[in-house]
């Protein structure tokens, strides 16, 4: 974890050794996903995503306990929030698109608290997508803190999975509300830099990082790609949105999400 930010670095080797703590030998792999899997953590603006797997199911006098020592009351995060699942072995190597876990953890400074005891308390209307393209990021590029290497702990998803949850997610976000007018929306740089990652996974197969799915997208743009090149300047603002700059409106992302949609689906 040598090339981890040394807060970040020091805070997983403690939730590591907090969750070995409650879990014991049933604790068989700890993996970090999202941003710090991707290569694209970013101090302050990041959230923390790791994912558990235990041997077999967990009591909930366990899962409550793991979520107890691990909360930021506990344990405080360095970043925006931590994001914690925990899989059963069988679940992650299943390359099922459902959620499958076994707790969930939101928990953090800039990050309301959150846990949820098992996959079939996840409300709908949260979104049960999550969970499947999570584990499919973790299996190419999961960051190993215990365990096998992430390819080998977890399956991926079938193509036509992957595209379901993606169209699943594009549509789930179109349905939250926006802000209304043609001002700068926070988030919705967000908004456009998701679309272009889960376009890029569609055509290229591979998962990327927000911001280098952004570039990926615009290069297909200068091959005369109707999508990448008709938002060129979408996506350059979105990507300096994330660094400070203002973001697009609602109303913009909306419509490039609403064209990403269009080719997933189809």
């Amino acid at each position: 974890m040598t090339d981890l930010d040394p807060p970040l670095r020091r805070y997983l080797a403690d939730l590591v050794a907090t969750a070995r703590d409650v879990l014991g030998d049933d604790l068989v792999g700890a993996y970090a996903a999202g941003s710090v899997g991707l290569g694209a953590y970013q101090p302050g603006r990041s959230d923390v995503d790791v994912a558990l797997v235990c041997a077999d199911a967990l009591d909930l006098g366990r899962r409550r306990e793991l979520v107890a020592r691990l909360r930021h009351e506990a344990l405080p995060c360095p970043a925006r929030g931590l994001e914690l699942v925990v899989y059963r072995r069988a679940v992650a190597r299943s390359g099922t698109p459902e959620p499958g876990f076994e707790v969930e953890l939101n928990t953090g400074a800039r990050m309301p608290f959150r846990a949820t005891w098992a996959a079939a308390d996840r409300p709908a209307e949260d979104g049960l997508f999550w969970y499947g393209l999570d584990r499919s990021i973790l299996h190419q590029c999961g960051y190993a803190l215990l365990g096998p290497p992430a390819a080998e702990a977890f399956a991926d998803l079938s193509p036509a999975d992957l595209r379901r949850l993606l169209t699943d997610a594009l549509r789930w976000w179109l349905a939250l509300p926006t802000p209304p007018g043609d001002g700068p929306a926070p988030g919705a740089e967000d908004a456009v830099l998701g679309g272009c990652r889960s376009l890029v996974k569609v055509r290229h197969g591979v998962w990327l990082s927000k911001v280098d799915a952004g570039h990926r997208l615009a290069a297909d743009g200068r091959r005369a790609d109707p999508i990448g090149g008709g938002a060129a300047g979408l996506i350059e603002r979105s990507i300096a949105a994330r660094a400070g700059g203002p973001p697009p409106s609602g109303p913009e992302a909306r419509t490039f999400q609403r064209r990403v949609l269009d080719e997933i689906s189809r």
